[in-house]
């Protein structure tokens, strides 16, 4: 399908989505060469039990909830034969306790069972496993084995479609394909992380701190919104 991006003016300047793009991957290549999860973890197992956990619920629970989690189910043997109860009390101070408890057993019994304990490393087969989504999937084959796969949560759906990478995107699938499209393969690993991070401490959703942002000059919502009727122009 061949796009036609638009052309908004910026602080007195055209810009196409494609150097759009351009100028973010430069921008946090300078400013953020090092990005991460958040979520604590060492291994691929730790990890999917991470973002499992992480659904509908923050970064900084989960990370309070998994250690004595990890403790006392160090690999997905002993998550297996774990008892719903015992799970549950773990992790009962996280969102959907009940649900996530059912879907860490029978992932971690699938692993067992289907992959010989390894967690795979493919998206189609992580997406096999109970309570892994399509994002699900992408982070664990992104972080934990190098994939280039883009994961869209809330946060990336929101910043992707505010500063302008995506248009028109009903759903995390669309915003992921138009992403991938103009993302490198080499930076798409990390481009998953700037865009949560903006979005988490930056971008927000309820007030992004545009007068701390240093992308502004590119963001169609910054130019449209905030510029207009304020009076601020682009750093």
């Amino acid at each position: 399908m061949h796009i036609v991006a638009k052309t908004p003016i910026f602080a007195g300047m055209r810009i196409s989505r494609k150097e759009r793009f351009a100028r973010l991957i430069e921008y946090f290549s300078e400013h953020m060469p090092q990005a991460e999860t958040e979520l604590m973890h060492t291994d691929p197992y730790q990890l999917i039990v991470a973002v499992i956990l992480s659904a509908q619920c923050t970064d900084k629970r989960v990370n309070m909830i998994t250690p004595a989690l990890y403790q006392r189910f160090p690999d997905v043997s002993s998550l297996a034969a774990a008892s719903h109860e015992d799970v549950f009390k773990l992790i009962k101070s996280c969102s959907y306790p009940n649900n996530k408890t059912k879907h860490l057993i029978a992932m971690a019994q699938m692993v067992v069972r289907d992959f010989n304990g390894i967690v795979p490393s493919s998206r189609e087969d992580l997406q096999k496993l109970p309570g892994v989504g399509r994002k699900t999937a992408n982070v664990v084959a992104s972080v934990a084995f190098s994939k280039p796969a883009m994961a869209v949560d809330t946060h990336v759906f929101r910043v992707a479609a505010r500063i302008g990478l995506t248009w028109k995107a009903k759903n995390p699938l669309q915003a992921e394909l138009q992403l991938v499209q103009h993302i490198p393969e080499r930076r798409i690993n990390i481009a998953h992380h700037w865009l949560i991070l903006h979005g988490r401490y930056i971008c927000t959703a309820r007030k992004p701190k545009c007068d701390q942002c240093g992308i502004r000059d590119y963001c169609k919502y910054f130019q449209k919104t905030v510029s207009k009727s304020s009076g601020l122009t682009g750093k």
